[in-house]
């Protein structure tokens, strides 16, 4: 039996990278074009629970609605979407954003049509698709955000004795405090690294090199 194909929406506001793209879109196969859009705020009017595609392909510079306004308001409103953002431009905080808001997949306007085929495949199949330069932003991100986390000298002694076998009573035993200071650090914690368990203040002490295995 034949697969059913994959329904995608164009949203950009020029219309002659459109016709490019419907051109490549329709050599590939097993892709059909659901409709058009020359900006977000044209897409949310089309767009409805009988018109809905698989994947939307979306600019970030557009006037009216932008790339970014739009990622938003899809993630509000029709979350099970599949994003792939297509822009001239790999900036940092442009590329984090979108990330941010679930896109699943980030090309650049001049990428060669067999990445554009492969991003699309995969976004397809439920995977994501990040080039190289999406992959070091994150990486980035990531460091610099580790090294703007500064903890005091009591939230590193607490972190170290979360990665032994003491309970939580008898870390505050140990460490000479009531069992609600205890849980203060934890929830200090919790905030400071966005980590929901004690788990997660452990695996944080053995990458950081806290503790020891």
């Amino acid at each position: 039996m034949p697969t059913e194909a994959i329904q995608i929406v164009l949203v950009d506001d020029h219309r002659l990278f459109r016709s490019g793209l419907v051109s490549l879109i329709n050599s590939l196969g097993g892709y059909k074009i659901l409709f058009e859009a020359a900006n977000g705020e044209e897409l949310t009017r089309k767009l409805s629970p009988q018109l809905k595609p698989d994947i939307i392909l979306l600019d970030i510079n557009m006037p009216v609605m932008g790339g970014i306004e739009t990622a938003r308001w899809l993630k509000s409103n029709y979350p099970d979407i599949c994003v792939i953002v297509l822009s001239m431009f790999e900036d940092a905080e442009k590329v984090l954003t979108m990330v941010k808001l679930g896109v699943k997949g980030y090309l650049l306007k001049d990428a060669e049509p067999y990445e554009f085929e492969s991003a699309l495949r995969k976004v397809a199949q439920g995977e994501i698709y990040y080039p190289e330069f999406v992959t070091r932003h994150l990486v980035n991100s990531f460091n610099r955000n580790a090294d703007e986390i500064k903890l005091n000298s009591r939230e590193l002694e607490f972190l170290k004795l979360a990665g032994t076998e003491l309970t939580y009573k008898e870390i505050a035993d140990h460490m000479c405090i009531s069992a609600r200071t205890v849980d203060g650090y934890r929830d200090q914690l919790f905030e400071k690294l966005q980590i929901k368990s004690r788990v997660g203040l452990v695996l944080y002490a053995i990458k950081n090199n806290l503790v020891q295995l």
